[in-house]
């Protein structure tokens, strides 16, 4: 079912989200959801709240054709380095990331940001602990795409958007378009 994606201005986008406790149908039926929401809005990551869920809940599904350079993105996962998209669809609750290394500007968007796009300074790399539906655990040590992707999508677990973290002179740039998208809301 595509469940509406929750838009700019409203404030469950600006909340702390709770941990998940109990992994059961309803949560799965929740994950199947927001997979087909994604993939409906041609997006690549989905946080819970951003379909209205204050809870610690992701999916991620990076396409090859989105992947950067010719060969495939590779990642550390569980110790072993692994292609990227053996892991996509990407579902984790709960998770804990740790950025580092070098500052990167790259353009981002959000599903729940509607037709705005800016550059946001993140760090190059993750180490990243996801907790997996089934109890099992990934740990991912990862840069490009993914690490981006990781970032900006457990940002909305902590309530900030990507707007946030924009420079100050975007931020200008950006306040009258944001007001209007809240404006809608």
């Amino acid at each position: 079912m595509i469940l509406p994606i929750t838009q700019y201005g409203n404030p469950v986008l600006r909340a702390v989200s709770a941990p998940v406790e109990t992994v059961d149908d309803e949560l799965r039926e929740l994950v199947a959801n927001m997979l087909e929401t994604m993939y409906e809005a041609n997006g690549i990551g989905l946080a819970a709240p951003q379909v209205g869920r204050n809870i610690r809940l992701v999916v991620i599904d990076i396409p090859e054709d989105e992947e950067e350079g010719t060969e495939p993105a590779m990642a550390t996962i569980n110790g072993e380095l692994r292609p990227v998209r053996s892991i996509m669809p990407l579902v984790f609750i709960n998770p804990t990331l740790e950025p580092y290394g070098k500052q990167y500007l790259f353009t981002e968007g959000c599903l729940s940001v509607h037709n705005i796009r800016a550059n946001v300074s993140r760090p190059d790399h993750v180490r990243a602990t996801l907790p997996q539906l089934d109890g099992s655990v990934l740990e991912i040590d990862c840069d490009g795409l993914l690490a981006r992707c990781l970032q900006h999508e457990c940002d909305h677990l902590e309530g900030f958007l990507f707007t946030d973290r924009v420079s100050s002179a975007a931020k200008i740039t950006l306040t009258k378009k944001l007001k209007k998208l809240a404006e809608r809301y």
